[in-house]
């Protein structure tokens, strides 16, 4: 039999600078963003289709944009006559729920090659953590080369995983987290998504107190500013601009601007300090997966997520 492989990609983006490292084989672009909104366990449903044409419509997205971009592509791709499948994936959440869907996709097709994992993140001798189109073209061939070959037990594990992420209850995430496995970011990416539950003292979650803290700390002039600081230094979260703008948004009760800087308010300092909560005013129907985020609290101190009383 031909060996043939295909490649899944975490963007477009990534398309070009794989053929300038001369990589020719078919690729799959992942146009999606299953960190946020409803999902269903089986991509193939008509339930999963309809909870997320719901979701991304506010983003811009319709009905048949949404069918031609992903689900068409990803329902008539023959995986079945590829030997082997390359993922391409980042360290962050975002990346992280996309690439466990894939994987448990591909189980649920029974798919029989080798998969591998290509994950950006740490680069030696550098600061910070690097997305994949932020890589030198040696760093990315050299990323190709160490390319991660996962077990099958890697691949139960994402499926598992995926399948949790579309129940109601994200309490048992947390027995996740210390798990071995091949994938070198889960357990940063684990501890993220329990990290959005909001914080059972001040009813803000870690990066929307990080938020607040930024506006505190930096002289921010306006919310396009500071949204652009937020891409930069958000962690393990990996989100794009629009959902950046959607939270600053909702944390607009705590700041307003002052001598052309945005500056808490009282509201504001009380919850960046975790002394008074906020969770009653900030209470909405986010859904990660099939779970209400104000269903749920985050107990820093333990770092376990509780039913929300």
């Amino acid at each position: 039999m031909q060996q043939q492989t295909l490649h899944i990609l975490n963007g477009d983006s990534l398309t070009p600078r794989l053929a300038k490292i001369e990589i020719k084989d078919d690729q799959f672009v992942w146009r999606e963003m299953l960190c946020e909104g409803k999902t269903s366990y089986d991509l193939k449903s008509d339930a999963f289709k309809q909870q997320r044409i719901s979701y991304l419509t506010p983003y811009g997205a319709n009905e048949k944009t949404y069918i031609d971009s992903f689900l068409t592509p990803l329902l008539t791709t023959d995986f079945s006559k590829y030997n082997t499948i390359v993922l391409w994936f980042e360290y962050d959440l975002f990346c992280h729920i996309n690439m466990i869907a894939a994987l448990s996709f591909l189980k649920q097709l029974k798919f029989s090659g080798k998969i591998y994992l290509v994950c950006s993140g740490w680069i030696e001798n550098e600061p910070n953590l690097k997305g994949l189109g932020e890589l030198s073209y040696a760093q990315l061939k050299t990323h190709y080369k160490q390319k991660i070959e996962l077990t099958k037990s890697d691949i139960e594990l994402a499926d598992i995983l995926w399948r949790l992420y579309c129940t109601d209850n994200h309490i048992k995430f947390k027995k996740y987290v210390t798990l071995t496995s091949s994938f070198p970011y889960l357990s940063n990416c684990l501890n993220a998504h329990l990290k959005r539950f909001p914080s059972v003292s001040s009813g803000l979650n870690v990066l929307e107190k990080h938020i607040l803290k930024i506006i505190h700390k930096e002289e921010i002039k306006n919310t396009r500013q500071l949204t652009g600081y937020i891409l930069q230094y958000q962690g393990y979260y990996g989100f794009g601009d629009l959902q950046i703008t959607r939270i600053i948004k909702k944390l607009s009760i705590f700041f307003n601007t002052k001598s052309k800087r945005l500056t808490l308010t009282r509201e504001g300092l009380l919850a960046m300090d975790g002394l008074q909560n906020f969770y009653n005013q900030l209470s909405e129907d986010t859904v990660f997966g099939n779970c209400n985020k104000y269903e749920y609290c985050y107990h820093p101190s333990k770092q376990i997520l509780t039913k929300h009383e």
